[in-house]
């Protein structure tokens, strides 16, 4: 069903076909008429599934069609736990609505105030938001907040992970009784449910997929390794022309810089991108990982949740994350839309009551596979089978292999995806 369908108004339609878009994705279908009808909304749909379109349309489309005063106000906001995720809704936002007369700011931290202040005196329509920055900006009086017509709450799982519930619910207690307040998510757990039932009004449920499973086109796998020998064998692995576009998990910023560090002595053109970082060094690494210029980015949990790119075709976990929650997240950065990608994930023989819980969290046992040279003998529960797919991986050297070859098996062929979510 094409987007005109929905009855968007023209200029709206204009713009997502002028992005390269032409169908909506299951949640969209579901939320967008929904959400036109000034219903609330809970949308639950694992990532790269579309939902960043499946609020920011009806939201345009409302506010080209509402009566606005003379003086430009505030009338949407959208709240998201990562600066990287606000930029990217802001494009989004700009994207769709390039042929309507309709201004956006992204407030986020990390940067100089001033920029968002003087866009602020100017007036815009919709604010994108992280919890923090809005919070400096209600303090100094810099934000009206009192005619939002729209509240969102996109990633509600990580806002709630990373500790924003006391600056979401004092956000809330200022915005308008008489609001519509959509939720997006990519688990639904108990908190989140107790968060929507303070903030939202009879919502509509949407359930897009089985709760908790990862997206099925993703392939996913478990390598036992001895804890000193991860950065080796992801060397060997990285040396595999396949591995074109990487995304490497560490569970520390210090962890993410010394993989980072390792791989360029290995001859691995690699960048590192985490919440240490300033906003200049993210965005470069980010844009830098998405024209090809970097085959390997090592990121951790927080700055993952901004990582929205095309075309990642293997997510590898260095570090086995501690919650079942993060492991959903993290392979959910490959394998985007109908798209094929690969999760792997290294496990040493401590890490392994790590793995249990997210074998118990997405409801299966995940295939353990064989790499020569690379593996442990203390656990009893791990006995990794020989396989048809780790055949390239088991007849490679353990040897660390030079920069030089390195570089000449990589030879990126990055693939055109079929199909693009926006």
């Amino acid at each position: 069903m094409p987007f005109k369908n929905f009855g968007l108004s023209d200029p709206l339609v204009q713009g997502i076909l002028a992005t390269g878009y032409t169908a909506p994705t299951e949640i969209q279908s579901q939320a967008i008429p929904a959400a036109i009808r000034g219903q609330d909304i809970i949308g639950c749909a694992q990532t790269g599934t579309g939902k960043t379109a499946a609020f920011v349309l009806p939201i345009l489309d409302r506010l080209i069609h509402a009566k606005t005063a003379k003086k430009r106000v505030a009338r949407a906001l959208i709240l998201t736990p990562t600066r990287e995720l606000a930029l990217q809704i802001e494009k989004a936002i700009q994207g769709y609505g390039r042929f309507v007369d309709l201004r956006t700011l992204a407030v986020y931290g990390g940067v100089n105030i001033k920029g968002q202040l003087n866009t602020l005196k100017c007036g815009v329509d919709i604010v994108v938001a992280t919890p923090g920055r809005l919070m400096d900006h209600m303090g100094r009086g810099t934000i009206d907040l009192k005619y939002i017509e729209v509240l969102v709450l996109d990633e509600a799982d990580r806002m709630l992970d990373m500790g924003f519930i006391n600056d979401v619910q004092r956000i809330v207690s200022v915005l308008p009784r008489k609001r519509q307040t959509m939720l997006f998510s990519a688990t639904i757990s108990q908190e989140v449910k107790l968060l929507a039932t303070e903030m939202q009004k009879s919502p509509k449920m949407i359930q897009i997929g089985r709760p908790r499973n990862p997206i099925e086109t993703i392939t996913q796998s478990i390598y036992p390794v001895r804890k000193e020998q991860k950065m080796d064998l992801l060397v060997h692995m990285l040396g595999d022309s396949q591995m074109y576009s990487v995304l490497v998990f560490s569970r520390t910023k210090r962890g993410a810089d010394k993989i980072n560090r390792r791989l360029k002595r290995a001859g691995v053109v690699s960048v590192a991108i985490h919440s240490g970082r300033t906003q200049g060094q993210r965005l470069l690494a980010m844009d830098g990982f998405k024209r090809g210029t970097y085959q390997v980015m090592v990121a951790t949990d927080i700055a993952a949740r901004g990582i929205n790119i095309e075309g990642i075709s293997h997510v590898i976990n260095y570090d086995v994350p501690a919650f079942a929650e993060d492991y959903v997240h993290r392979i959910g950065r490959t394998g985007r839309a109908t798209a094929l990608g690969d999760a792997i994930t290294f496990v040493s023989y401590d890490e392994q009551k790590y793995l249990r819980k997210i074998e118990n969290f997405i409801g299966r046992e995940l295939k353990s596979e064989l790499c020569e040279g690379f593996t442990y003998t203390k656990s009893d529960s791990l006995q990794p089978q020989p396989t048809e797919k780790s055949k390239s991986v088991r007849n490679m050297s353990p040897r660390r292999t030079t920069g030089r070859k390195l570089r000449a098996a990589r030879r990126p062929h990055r693939k055109a995806a079929k199909h693009r979510i926006i």
